[in-house]
């Protein structure tokens, strides 16, 4: 599973990478977490404002600071779509 957290200049705090890191070890999710902050991903995925998490390709959350207990719901939620 590829996960990545993308954050620009304006959200580099790593609140929502380190919420991602907690959310997939509670869940059990074997995956590689990156840590992204180019440009270029940013428009391949067409996201508007971040931070923003990516699964396998898929935005799941964009602009919005989460915590690990709603990326856990949010990943158990569409697990079946984005494995």
């Amino acid at each position: 599973m590829k996960i990545e957290v993308i954050e620009t200049k304006g959200t580099e705090n790593k609140g929502l990478f380190i919420n991602v890191l907690e959310a997939i070890k509670a869940c059990g999710i074997n995956g590689k977490v990156e840590l992204v902050n180019d440009i270029q991903t940013v428009l391949k995925y067409g996201i508007r404002a971040t931070p923003a998490l990516v699964v396998n390709g898929v935005v799941m959350v964009a602009g919005q600071f989460r915590s690990s207990e709603e990326i856990m719901k949010l990943l158990q939620q569409h697990l079946p779509r984005i494995m």
